[in-house]
């Protein structure tokens, strides 16, 4: 069938020349013109002063005769009244009809119509329009230069939209106006290609962008698409495809095209496909047979769980009704023609009468009689069952659906198409002479009118209807977009009503603005929810979707987010990373503040480490205590005791720096932790050397010859000694807080989700210098007391000195790999524990001895026992 009609259109072009012209045939009457041929057409006329045609689909399929290629082929044989394309047509006489009785509405004048039956063939539907272009006249006379008004001035119709793109791509040639009600091919709104086409539907590219709201608006992104096998459903197709690539979240299932002809083994591939696809909601874009052979095929298979879209060409279709089809098609959502009221119009119909007098048989109003009380005019053509037809049946009684007018959708489209045809030739009428939009500012002359003038004023109408619509056309022929969402609902006894549930416009942005009522939708699922129809599962925050190639946009993997970047909305295409002093949560949603570590008063370690130096501390100062209060004992007195009370403070100070090391860390602990353990230590282990010197210079002058020395080891000397070593280190300190000072750094390469607070050294020569220092110091001490390890016991302090000297350097040898090798706080907890170690090992050796016997052994603490010691030894 496709591809007839895709021959057909190709040759259109020449059987318009062909058919559309009139064939001179009389050279002695050279101004006389007769038909080429006449086409034998079911149609229904009422005269007028100006008449307007009109297509419609009053016979639903058509049966074409053989092709013998020897004689003339017969006509084709129009088969399967429909009812409802009978209304159409019906609406249009009844306009008429309204129109020349409104005497504000073309005044004066009386409009006509010349009706045809396009039987669902394109053949049919075309030599209909040729039809109303050329006249039915058989013969008539031109007027000078061919001028005079053509048989109709405008076209309501075609319905299908291929139809009105082959009439109209030829009758476009001549500027004749079509308007269509039922056409709504996107193709159609090329101007250029189509310059006197308009339509009161909207066109498939609005349909199609509602409907993905639709689609939107209860998240189906993952569908199937069905579309039928000719412009219509192929440029849907087309539409869709481009509309859903532009939005980015929904996608295609599947896309077939229904054939025209019943093909059982591609229905059954179709169908299988559905059942076995993975999306549960399913778009037609289609014709009434098409989903009649479909639903059967469904209902052969038993589909059932799918949500289906119907497009504004089913939407309402009462043969799918059905009891047999009621489990599968309940709850379908679709997209209807806006609905209208028309006054009168059910007393119109019910005036239809035939005229029993007219012997013609394609007489539209006769045929519809027969159809509907099932007989017969002529009595020959009677089969079995079938009375005679006498043409005063009561319709009232009839059992139909062409008397139910409470839901006119297409009609009222007919409707406004009449009505735009009328106003525009009512505004042309109503010219002024002088001011007319024509050469010369004139008007057209309704006695030469033709049909270029009225389609100026066809493009430029605009009015309302008695429902309150407006109607006017874009620069495309377009109308003004509606379109009314209905729902399938299923009642008790199994019937289906269709139920309003909401509407869906242009908003005034230009985009699609949707209305529904969700309470009143009915939904065929046990859940009585909308159903689900996604590929994949929504990525939820802390998530990002992962796509393939190969699959849909709207298929894809969620993928967690790595450690320090989160996403925070559903469907996010990538993860953001957390700023610097923020790290991921564990649902990977949201960026938390990173715990910061240091080593803390709070925490055990610190708690113990702060005891530790407290607990030193006082020791020194008990230790000092009992030095003072025994200061004239020889044991205090002996080496110097002023020396042992710098150096009792000095511990003192070594125990408390400690306490630097503890806390969040600041710029001015930084600053001063380093540098007060440095001078702290320099002065501690400054003393021990003076001491230590002393010890062998006192040696030494005991010795003959030995006393010139000892002047050199006076008091002031010990102590300028303590101080100019001790000042070299606060010169370090000063040099390396001026030229790179310690601050305070937050550290993240220890732990991603941590900042680790700790004072950046600054400059590691300085450090190192400051170290350095105090290990020299700390050598020359344990070799000079090495030295002095074997005098006398009464000056035998120097073995104290040696083995708290091997004690601080063990201690500070083992720290330098330790600090280096420990991460974050625990760097600080081995500074802290070296200086608490090495300092409890000073004052344990230096002074453990000394207190032992000025408090447990005071004997021996006086010059008699100290002398003897010495004198036997």
């Amino acid at each position: 069938m496709r591809a007839i009609m895709q021959a057909f259109q190709n040759i259109y072009p020449l059987l318009s020349v062909y058919f559309l012209f009139i064939y001179c045939v009389t050279f002695s009457i050279p101004s006389t013109c007769n038909l080429r041929r006449k086409f034998y057409l079911n149609e229904m006329h009422k005269f007028g002063d100006v008449v307007l045609g009109g297509l419609f689909e009053i016979h639903y399929t058509s049966v074409f005769p053989k092709l013998t290629f020897t004689s003339e082929p017969q006509q084709p044989i129009c088969k399967g009244f429909d009812t409802l394309g009978f209304r159409h047509a019906m609406t249009m006489a009844f306009a008429v009809e309204e129109i020349n009785k409104n005497s504000n509405l073309l005044p004066n004048l009386t409009l006509g119509y010349s009706l045809y039956d396009n039987c669902g063939a394109l053949v049919i539907g075309f030599s209909g329009a040729l039809s109303l272009a050329s006249g039915r006249e058989e013969q008539f006379l031109l007027q000078e230069n061919c001028s005079g008004s053509p048989p109709v001035l405008g076209i309501v119709g075609d319905h299908y939209s291929t139809f009105s793109i082959a009439i109209a791509n030829v009758l476009g040639l001549y500027k004749m106006p079509i308007v269509s009600y039922f056409a709504t091919c996107s193709c159609l709104s090329d101007h250029q290609r189509f310059p006197t086409f308009f339509r009161t539907i909207p066109s498939d590219a609005f349909q199609v962008r509602a409907m993905i709201h639709i689609l939107k608006h209860f998240g189906w992104t993952w569908f199937g698409l069905l579309v039928s096998d000719d412009d219509y459903g192929l440029h849907v197709a087309q539409s869709f495809q481009s509309d859903l690539a532009e939005s980015g979240e929904s996608c295609l299932a599947y896309l077939e095209v229904l054939p025209w002809d019943s093909n059982p083994g591609e229905l059954r591939r179709i169908v299988n496909l559905i059942k076995t696809s993975t999306a549960r909601v399913v778009i037609v874009f289609a014709h009434e047979i098409h989903m009649i052979q479909l639903m059967e095929e469904v209902a052969q298979q038993n589909v059932t769980g799918r949500q289906w879209i119907a497009s504004e060409t089913w939407t309402s279709a009462s043969v799918l009704q059905t009891q047999e089809l009621t489990p599968y098609l309940s709850g379908t959502l679709g997209i209807a023609i806006r609905h209208g009221e028309i006054p009168g119009f059910m007393e119109f119909l019910l005036k239809i009468r035939p005229d029993t007098n007219d012997s013609n048989g394609n007489n539209l109003v006769k045929q519809f009689w027969e159809h509907t009380f099932q007989c017969k005019f002529n009595p020959a053509d009677r089969e079995a069952e079938e009375s005679v037809c006498t043409g005063d049946e009561n319709i009232e009684l009839a059992e139909t659906e062409f008397l139910d007018v409470s839901n006119l959708r297409p009609e009222y489209n007919v409707y406004k198409a009449v009505y735009a045809l009328a106003y525009a030739l009512d505004n042309m009428l109503q010219c002024e002479p002088g001011k007319g939009p024509f050469t010369g500012h004139s008007c057209a002359s309704l006695q030469a009118v033709e049909p270029w003038q009225l389609l100026h004023y066809l493009r430029n109408v605009n009015f309302s209807t008695q429902f309150g619509d407006q109607v006017s056309f874009d620069k495309n022929g377009d109308a003004l977009p509606i379109y009314d969402v209905m729902n399938w609902l299923r009642l008790p006894d199994g019937k289906i009503k269709i139920q309003n549930v909401g509407e869906v416009k242009q908003s005034d942005s230009g985009g699609e603005e949707l209305t529904l009522n969700e309470d009143k939708i009915f939904w065929n699922t046990d859940s009585k929810k909308a159903t689900r129809s996604v590929c994949s599962e929504s990525c939820p925050p802390g998530t990002r979707m992962a796509r393939e190639r190969t699959q849909p946009v709207c298929c894809f993997s969620c993928i967690a987010c790595s450690e320090g970047k989160i996403s925070n909305k559903t469907n996010s295409l990538e993860c953001f990373s957390c700023p610097e002093d923020f790290w991921s949560s564990p649902q990977r949603d949201y960026c938390a503040p990173k715990k910061t570590e240091f080593l803390s008063y709070q925490e055990p370690l610190g708690i113990c480490l702060t005891t530790t130096s407290l607990v030193g501390t006082l020791i020194c100062a008990v230790v000092l205590g009992i030095f003072i209060y025994h200061r004239r004992t020889p044991i205090v007195r002996a080496n110097n005791s002023e020396l042992s009370f710098l150096l009792l403070v000095s511990l003192k100070l070594c125990f408390l720096c400690s306490l630097l090391f503890i806390g969040q860390p600041r710029l001015w602990t930084c600053q001063l932790r380093h540098a007060a353990f440095g001078v702290s230590f320099v002065l501690c282990v400054s003393c021990i050397l003076v001491k230590t010197m002393v010890v062998l210079a006192v040696f030494k002058a005991s010795k003959a010859g030995g006393g010139a020395g000892l002047k050199w080891f006076g008091a002031m000397q010990q102590r300028g000694t303590v101080l100019f070593l001790t000042c070299i280190q606060a010169a370090i300190c000063i040099a390396w807080l001026v030229s790179s000072s310690p601050t305070p750094y937050k550290n993240t390469q220890y732990h991603n989700d941590k900042i680790v607070y700790e004072c950046a050294v600054g400059s590691t020569v300085g450090f190192a210098v400051l170290l350095g220092y105090i290990g020299i110091l700390a050598i020359l001490s344990f070799f000079l007391a090495f030295l002095a390890r074997n005098l006398p016991n009464n000056f035998n302090e120097a073995k104290l000195i040696t083995f708290s000297m091997l004690i601080f350097c063990a201690v500070w040898v083992a720290f330098v790999p330790a600090y280096i090798n420990s991460p974050g706080k625990y760097a600080d907890a081995v500074e802290v524990f070296a200086i608490l170690a090495s300092s409890f090992g000073l004052l344990v050796a230096l002074f453990g001895p000394k207190c032992y016997l000025i408090l447990l052994k005071p004997d021996r603490n006086t010059k008699k026992a100290i002398i003897g010691r010495y004198t036997k030894s």
